[in-house]
């Protein structure tokens, strides 16, 4: 008899243990939580069975990695599916062309009033030539500076 009455008392024991668990939705939030509280944006959780799935982008590995931590860290969650992908890289802008540079720095020179001088750009790099009033030079060498060429050769002359 005493088995018997031991033995129901273990059975109801585990069962009211296991209604005492939390919900998913529970688990849910307090996942959420703790990325929040973590740092970690850009993931979207989902428990089912005590197992939490990561889903979004995040920016890298580390971050990835961090959710995953931070999401088995829940008491309660069992494991982790970790769905997460990374940002892509953004794309650099090409360079202008040469043709490009040259036409945009000798639009910008007649603008700025600098007379005869022009610019001729090859492989990225500049030659200013011409002449302006030396009141005016380093004005003009600047507005070529500002059109966005990296490196250039400045035979502008200096005027009256």
């Amino acid at each position: 008899m005493r088995v018997k009455f031991f033995t129901v008392l273990m059975l109801a024991i585990a069962m009211m243990a296991a209604a005492c668990g939390k919900s998913d939705a529970a688990l849910t939030t307090a996942v959420n939580d703790k990325l929040k509280a973590d740092g970690v944006t850009g993931v979207t959780v989902a428990v089912k069975d005590g197992v939490a799935t990561l889903t979004g982008e995040v920016a890298d590995q580390a971050a990835k990695a961090k959710a995953e931590t931070s999401a088995k860290a829940v008491e309660g969650i069992k494991s982790v599916t970790n769905s997460l992908t990374l940002k892509p890289l953004p794309v650099a802008t090409p360079a202008a062309s040469d043709q490009g540079l040259t036409g945009k720095a000798n639009e910008n020179l007649k603008k700025a009033g600098c007379g005869t001088a022009s610019v001729t750009v090859v492989n990225g790099k500049a030659t200013l030539t011409g002449e302006v009033p030396a009141a005016k030079f380093a004005e003009c060498v600047r507005t070529v500076q500002e059109a966005g060429i990296t490196g250039f050769d400045n035979q502008l002359k200096k005027g009256a």
